[in-house]
């Protein structure tokens, strides 16, 4: 599994246009085979910088999509609304902790 973290900091004139363009977008992403997860975070300090955080099955899937033409018509829509550069990370599970502090953790 990759898991997809995506920085966004935009101009706050535009954070509502982005937020009307992923309102549109997040049904058809979340349903992109290999797409297993998708959700919207919202800095706590800045209300302009949103993290994407997705989950895809393999590396493939999330280069598929990137490949896709609603990919690159819904990017070309977002990055005009920017304030700075786009930071993006691709991660594997490298340490999972049980749900439960009770539990014994394995590393």
């Amino acid at each position: 599994m990759i898991i997809r973290i995506v920085k966004l900091t935009f101009r706050p004139a535009e954070v509502a246009s982005f937020l009307e363009l992923f309102a549109n977008a997040k049904k058809t992403i979340r349903s992109t085979p290999g797409c297993n997860h998708l959700e919207l975070l919202r800095d706590t300090s800045n209300p302009s910088i949103f993290f994407t955080h997705s989950h895809w099955e393999q590396t493939e899937d999330l280069e598929a999509y990137r490949k896709s033409d609603f990919f690159k018509k819904t990017w070309s829509q977002t990055k005009v609304l920017f304030a700075e550069k786009p930071e993006a990370w691709s991660l594997e599970k490298f340490v999972n902790l049980p749900e439960s502090t009770s539990d014994k953790v394995d590393y």
